[in-house]
């Protein structure tokens, strides 16, 4: 079987957020799909299927798409579904100039102009969170909390760039609070930064977060009155992405690099 290795959200080789990206014609046993997510040691591996091999896929869908950490299947993943549509679009000969994808999450609308593929995703509006965790500054490496807040994952505002960026998580304390935590502040030359672990699901921290940007978009578009805004997450590789707020939606474009075309056997 053939896999395709994609890095996501960036313009340059050995940046970004890598994934994994496997099209399938039926589904596999999820086990199977779980021990190739383990066994490829990425933050996701990326399976699709097309729709009509799919009874639980919605009508009108091109492709049912699931994602798997090493450790755990996750209901939205924004790098690895960007890395499935330009596998579709550059190596599969995807000819439409939209793809239509079913998940967990409902419908997932992918566009391409040029070198930029553009995601619309759901809008996640985290609310303050009131249960702020004990001992969170000590488990991220800060000195100062804004705020919390919580949709999916927790949101850890911070005041300033440098926050982010100097954060020290402890993982093992991290993973015994049992969230994904979101940490983010006003950027200097974009809008807002990030950074996004999640040692639960085995991802200590992950290069680009799409998904978390379902709630970072919001928060930030009401915090700075803005729909249209640019982000950057802190990560060692680095990702950059255009985003806006479209009432109950988000969208989040970017680029992708080809790293590698390889085949397994099972």
């Amino acid at each position: 079987m053939t896999l395709y290795q994609v890095d996501a959200f960036t313009n340059k080789l050995f940046a970004g957020n890598p994934a994994v990206v496997v099209p399938l014609e039926k589904w596999m046993d999820d086990s199977l799909m779980q021990n190739l997510a383990m066994e490829n040691n990425l933050a996701e591996t990326v399976f699709f299927v097309p729709s009509s091999s799919s009874p639980a896929a919605s009508k009108g869908s091109d492709y049912h798409i699931r994602w798997f950490t090493p450790a755990a299947e996750i209901n939205l993943c924004g790098h690895a579904t960007l890395a499935s549509a330009f596998v579709l679009f550059n190596m599969l000969g995807y000819k439409k100039t939209s793809i239509v994808f079913h998940c967990l999450s409902g419908k997932l609308v992918v566009t391409k102009e040029k070198d930029i593929i553009s995601m619309d995703f759901p809008s996640w509006k985290p609310e303050r969170f009131s249960e702020h965790p004990e001992g969170l500054e000590q488990a991220l490496g800060v000195k100062e909390i804004v705020g919390v807040y919580k949709n999916r994952d927790l949101l850890v505002e911070l005041d300033r760039e440098e926050d982010v960026k100097n954060a020290a998580p402890d993982f093992t304390l991290i993973k015994k609070m049992g969230y994904k935590i979101i940490i983010t502040a006003p950027g200097k030359q974009v809008d807002f930064v990030s950074r996004f672990f999640a040692p639960t699901f085995g991802v200590d921290e992950d290069p680009v977060t799409g998904s978390a940007h379902s709630q970072l978009i919001p928060f930030w578009s009401e915090k700075l009155g803005k729909t249209k805004m640019e982000a950057k997450q802190l990560s060692q590789r680095g990702g950059h992405l255009w985003v806006e707020q479209r009432g109950d939606r988000v969208q989040m474009g970017g680029e992708c690099v080809f790293y590698m075309k390889g085949e397994f056997e099972i």
